[in-house]
């Protein structure tokens, strides 16, 4: 899933957790999924992050450089203005993208 590309909303809104949580029908695990699944999003940010500013890094505290690295600030704005990790992974909730499963539900069947 390609998180630069997502509908999810900038800001938060109010919703109705116990309809969120039907596929489920708990609540917790509902919450639970959804922050693992913003913690995935958050380290694939930070590490798409991290390679695409390690181009300008310099090991050599230049202050000419620091003032004119505008593709710098402008890769960092962009980031600064995607949704946050917890937003996009609600969305992916609510879209049905997310697969989970409970080992111990699946257990309980056989």
């Amino acid at each position: 899933m390609d998180y630069r590309k997502t509908n999810a909303p900038q800001n938060t809104e109010t919703r109705n957790v116990m309809k969120l949580a039907e596929p489920v029908g708990n609540v917790y695990e509902m919450v639970r999924i959804i922050s693992k699944r913003a913690n995935q999003l958050s380290v694939e940010m930070k590490q798409d992050l991290d390679t695409k500013l390690q181009e300008f890094a310099s090991y050599t505290d230049n202050l000419e450089e620091v003032f004119e690295n505008h593709e710098q600030i402008e890769i960092s704005r962009f980031y600064e203005k995607l949704p946050k990790p917890a937003l996009i992974a609600l969305q992916d909730w609510k879209e049905g993208e997310i697969y989970y499963r409970n080992p111990v539900k699946e257990k309980e069947q056989f």
